[in-house]
């Protein structure tokens, strides 16, 4: 069966741990894995703009032996003179993984629905999945085991970034606490979800729109622009609608005294986030951008080994580092 990653619990609790796994081997063994040999071919599409997404899966696949084709917006028919579907059978049959950087989650679903090769969602409307991979890798670097932890997400907490923070968040078993205005909370939907997958693993949820107590004592604070594509002219009304969600040095006096700070980027200093946090020595944003390229290079390996679809010494080498 092939196995796709479109949103956060795609992954199992156990499968989420052997990624993590997987992505820390292979940071110390950046070349080990050529789970792309040949070179295969990825297609990396883009209907968005993209730095960090766009370097770190291009070099991911270069890595693991593979051909990164980029295809940028307006490049291919896809959505417009040919559909999702007669695409998704297309590609199939020339590529061997597909990374789609979107709008739309439904359309996602409906690439995966006619792929029979792997499809990553590398950033929907709903969903950040692959950042959240990244970001755990970090928080375990710095603090050790993930489950128990506290993770504060503080702004606007109905983006894509919030509802992967706490799907993410509680099939690592973490206590999560998503803090925003009123009319900008997660949809029951995603709740309903991470309360579900929170029974099975222990984590928590909790969603409010008291940021300080959200804060208190929190392990990880994590925030993200306040203006998405497309709200650049509502940037003024919404500066003012986050204003007391801001990520600064009282919001950081809150949390525990080893804290670390997440933000997946691009920075909006002044705005969501000061920077003299952003700089300062609770900050691992760095850390966090260059494990996007380790933990995607990790998922790819492994799913292309569950999918069925890898040779037998990338099979033997992943799940003896998955296990390591």
């Amino acid at each position: 069966m092939t196995r796709h990653f479109l949103n956060d619990l795609d992954l199992s609790p156990e499968e989420l741990g052997q990624v993590l796994n997987l992505a820390h081997w292979m940071r110390d063994h950046p070349y080990a894995v050529k789970a792309l040999g040949g070179p295969q071919t990825a297609a990396v599409i883009f209907d968005k703009t993209s730095t960090r997404t766009r370097v770190s899966f291009s070099a991911g696949i270069a890595a693991l032996g593979g051909n990164p084709l980029v295809i940028n917006p307006g490049e291919a028919q896809l959505g417009h003179k040919e559909s999702i579907s007669d695409t998704a059978r297309v590609l199939a049959r020339q590529v061997s993984l597909i990374v789609w950087r979107t709008y739309a989650q439904t359309d996602l679903e409906e690439m995966a629905q006619y792929s029979r090769v792997p499809v990553i969602n590398s950033l929907s409307d709903d969903y950040h999945p692959c950042q959240l991979l990244a970001d755990l890798l970090t928080v375990r670097d710095h603090l050790g085991e993930l489950r128990g932890k506290t993770l504060t997400y503080l702004g606007d907490a109905a983006n894509n970034m919030a509802n992967s923070y706490l799907l993410a968040g509680v099939n690592a078993g973490m206590d999560v606490r998503i803090a925003g205005p009123e009319g900008h909370l997660p949809s029951e939907e995603v709740i309903r979800a991470a309360e579900e997958r929170a029974a099975i693993t222990g984590g928590r949820v909790t969603v409010t729109t008291d940021a300080g107590a959200a804060l208190e004592k929190a392990h990880v604070v994590a925030t993200d622009t306040w203006v998405s594509m497309g709200q650049e002219q509502e940037e003024a009304q919404r500066r003012e609608i986050f204003g007391r969600y801001q990520l600064n040095a009282d919001a950081m006096a809150k949390a525990a005294d080893d804290a670390v700070v997440l933000h997946c980027l691009p920075a909006y200093r002044g705005a969501e986030i000061t920077s003299e946090v952003i700089d300062g020595p609770h900050s691992v944003v760095w850390d966090e951008a260059e494990n996007r390229l380790h933990v995607q290079k990790a998922l790819i390996a492994w799913l292309l080994v569950e999918s069925e679809r890898a040779d037998e010494e990338t099979v033997r080498t992943v799940r003896q580092a998955m296990s390591a």
